[in-house]
């Protein structure tokens, strides 16, 4: 084996693999030479593979309308789409195009989803390693991401065990002597990339080892959960396309921080946008989920069509940005003013 700071290593000679196979004893003799501190990069499909996450085409079946049902059954939301092309959260709580559904490099009968669970993976193939060759690694399962804004794809980590998923620089002082307020390193990712520069995308090599790499072995394994940015922290929650038809009136809704202020600021955004019809509004709480509107219309011959439209614009924007919403109209007292009650806060949280 090459010797150096850090390297990278293909692990060539693996089989093609299917469902029950010994994953773990195919890699250690394959790469009996693996030492303590290696980190085991493996592609997600072959984990997919032996633990039979696959979607089988049978004879006469179009091959592209089972992989869309098989995307709708592995989607928790849809984020954006053009065409037949979707980019949707899956229940793991990835962001990603065709929720990772892969057609790629397997048989014209078969779709290969994502692991159910690539941390779980992860760690029992870590500790099946260290059970064959008695050596402590690290392992990541990786998976082709594409990009928003930029062309290309790069593989990143869906699952990993031994290491942590991100590296917290956040308070530590640069050479110019700056404090880091956001740095967080997606360290897993980043090994993710570099092997996949020695297993490509076409040599049918799924399996490589980054060595030389000094790691702190986390106390509690957390896998790859600290990569998802989801909830509040998300700000490109939804594509243009499916804003408004992602919306829908909120049930179970549970009081949140902020309810006023986010209310006020969404009436105003919407009459800065409808600038055509001129709307006073007044607002009022006395509960933490539900905020009074009071709306009047300065041309009362089109009251209906003013007052909805900026309704309407605010509960889109309010949406937009994380708010789960419940318009109930209480009643029109003059032919020029609309009074409701809103009720707004988060929503029941999606299970992963």
């Amino acid at each position: 084996m090459p010797e150096g700071p850090l390297s990278i290593h293909a692990v060539p000679g693996l089989p093609e693999f299917a469902p029950g196979d010994d994953l773990a004893g195919s890699i250690a003799a394959a790469a009996p030479w693996l030492a303590d501190g290696d980190v085991v990069v493996v592609t997600s499909k072959v984990v997919s593979k032996v633990e039979g996450n696959l979607v089988r085409v049978t004879p006469g079946e179009d091959r592209e309308a089972v992989r869309q049902r098989a995307i709708d059954a592995e989607t928790v939301r849809v984020v954006a789409r053009r065409g037949p092309l979707k980019i949707v959260e899956t229940r793991h709580g990835w962001v990603v195009a065709a929720a990772g559904i892969d057609a790629s490099n397997v048989a014209a009968d078969t779709l290969v989803l994502l692991p159910a669970d690539a941390d779980d993976s992860a760690r029992r193939l870590r500790a099946a390693l260290q059970s064959l060759l008695g050596v402590t690694v690290a392992v990541v399962v990786s998976d082709t991401f594409g990009r928003t804004w930029r062309d290309g794809l790069t593989d990143v980590a869906v699952g990993c065990a031994g290491l942590p998923a991100l590296v917290d620089l956040r308070g530590a002082v640069d050479a110019h002597g700056n404090r880091l307020e956001t740095t967080q390193v997606a360290l897993v990712d980043e090994l993710a990339a570099a092997a996949d520069l020695v297993k490509g995308k076409l040599a049918g090599v799924p399996v490589a080892v980054v060595r030389g790499l000094l790691l702190d072995v986390p106390d509690q394994d957390a896998g790859t959960r600290p990569l998802v940015r989801l909830g509040p922290g998300d700000l490109f929650a939804h594509g243009t396309r499916d804003l408004v038809p992602a919306r829908a009136p909120g049930s179970g809704i549970t009081a949140r921080p902020g309810a006023l202020e986010a209310v006020a600021g969404a009436f105003r955004v919407a009459s800065a946008a409808l600038p055509e019809f001129p709307v006073v509004f007044a607002y009022g709480s006395d509960e933490p989920d539900v905020v009074d509107v009071h709306l009047t219309d300065a041309w009362t011959t089109t009251t209906a069509l003013n007052l909805g439209a900026l309704v309407g614009a605010a509960l889109v924007q309010l949406h937009a940005e994380g708010w789960a919403t419940r318009w109930e109209p209480v009643g029109t007292p003059g032919g020029s003013s609309l009074v409701g009650r809103l009720r707004l806060g988060a929503a029941p949280a999606q299970p992963r």
